[in-house]
């Protein structure tokens, strides 16, 4: 009896044996090594605790104005999006293990009940221990599209930080013309009243007609409401860089810096800033890491034709010959369903060529993005020098002229008028193409793949 129990434990240790070699022969593959590189670049998932809407108050309590830098930088550490798409790259590398381990081996117990008490035959059991094994390959096929998917997991995640960082550069930009709009609308607005004083002395004294003086109580009339417009925008602005950072909507900012940085433009041709976006873009990786997946997918879908095995190790009581107690044996499935395989390797295949395509619109859109971001920053440089050098200078002489008209009776109030809100309409063109230029090189760095703000 313990010679053939020793028989039978041989027998179910070999089955142990094999799928523990299978288990760690899978532990050894490239792909393994991937995965450790993947979840050796995860940070402590301390660090992904959610984040207060209060917390928020205490950013930039240091700051006295707000720089393009800090703004940048405390929207990617506290945007909530950054952490969502963070948990879905966690949660494509967890799916690795999911897809390249082994089903869990099963244990089956029986026994001939009639047997137990009978004077004729011995009791009656069988114990069996069975594991199931996938055909070579397929668990390494499994595992390579797990990993491929979350590695374009981890470019999404650039591609999102990409986004973010671009929408908090153009906000800046908006946040900081709304200030120096403000400042040129109270500049305007006390000149205006400047000249409405002195349109109602004129009249006054009998010099000017009350038609002057009507006009320049419209021009301040203008100029107030136009305030009111611009301070309901930077009151939006604030709201919406306050979202950005995920803190109350009635946290106050720092001032607007009193101006702004201009950035230089590229160095190198749009065809060299082509061939780097094309290099360096997150979505054009991410197109990449799926192709892979896809590619795995197809060649999984071209093994299922091929069968699977179970390794089964049993002691088998209800043979009464000892010897014959101890069972090793092996299972098949059989691979009849052809037309469904069929169809999920026309799938996989399908699939695999949308991606392909789609990588290819991909570079279509880079390359258009590029481009029209070069484009853009171009003409806003030139567009600031044109504004700074040539059109405001005129428009200050047209001023100092229609005062000089209206002063020895020449000319109307009208025309004084209409030289204060010329000058005062190229100053707010002046200081939207200066923003300009910010916004389109923000467009740039991220047609470019590069974070907007952290370089200049």
């Amino acid at each position: 009896m313990r010679a053939a129990l020793s028989r039978g434990g041989r027998a179910l240790r070999s089955v142990c044996l094999l799928g523990l070699a299978g288990w760690l022969g899978a532990c050894q593959t490239p792909s393994s090594l991937r995965y450790r590189n993947l979840t050796n670049d995860l940070r402590s998932p301390d660090t992904y605790a959610p984040r207060s809407l209060e917390s928020g108050r205490a950013v930039f309590a240091d700051h006295e104005t707000l720089d393009r830098r800090s703004l940048v930088e405390s929207v990617l550490e506290r945007n909530p999006n950054i952490a969502v798409a963070r948990q879905a790259r966690r949660a494509a590398i967890a799916r690795y293990p999911q897809a390249t381990s082994l089903d869990d081996p099963m244990l089956g117990i029986g026994a001939a009940p009639l047997s137990f008490g009978s004077h004729q035959v011995d009791a009656a059991s069988r114990f069996e221990l069975s594991q199931r094994f996938p055909f070579p390959g397929k668990r390494r096929l499994r595992g390579e599209a797990a990993l491929s998917e979350a590695e374009a997991s981890g470019e999404d995640l650039e591609t999102l930080r990409l986004e973010l960082a671009t929408l908090a550069c153009q906000l800046f930009d908006d946040y900081t013309f709304a200030a120096r709009a403000l400042e040129i609308n109270e500049e305007h607005t006390t000149l205006v009243d400047e000249s409405r004083r002195t349109a109602l002395a004129r009249y006054a004294a009998g010099q000017d007609s009350k038609q002057g003086v009507l006009q320049a109580e419209m021009a301040v009339a203008q100029a107030s409401y136009e305030r009111t417009e611009l301070e309901s925008e930077a009151s939006l602005i604030v709201r919406r860089i306050n979202a950005l950072l995920h803190r109350p909507a009635d946290g106050p900012l720092p001032a607007a810096p009193a101006a702004l940085v201009l950035p230089d433009g590229p160095a190198d041709p749009v065809e060299t800033l082509v061939e780097k976006a094309l290099a360096e873009r997150p979505e054009l990786g991410a197109a990449s890491a799926r192709t892979d997946a896809a590619q795995a997918r197809v060649a999984l879908a071209a093994r299922e034709f091929l069968p699977d095995f179970t390794l089964i190790g049993a002691y088998d009581r209800l043979w009464q010959e000892s010897d014959l107690q101890p069972f090793v044996g092996v299972q098949l499935n059989i691979p009849l369903s052809v037309g469904r395989r069929k169809a999920a390797l026309e799938e996989s295949r399908a699939e695999l060529e949308g991606t392909q395509h789609r990588r290819l619109a991909l570079e279509d859109d880079v390359r258009l993005a590029v481009e029209s971001a070069a484009l853009r920053l171009d003409q806003a440089r030139k567009a600031e020098l044109l504004v700074r050098d040539r059109m405001l200078p005129a428009a200050a002489e047209q001023i100092e002229a229609a005062r000089s008209a209206y002063a020895s009776g020449v000319s109307s109030f009208l025309v004084l008028i209409d030289a204060l809100r010329e000058y005062h309409e190229i100053e707010l063109g002046l200081q939207q193409a200066i923003a300009q230029i910010g916004r389109a090189r923000a467009e740039l760095d991220r047609a470019l793949g590069r974070i907007p703000g952290l370089t200049w």
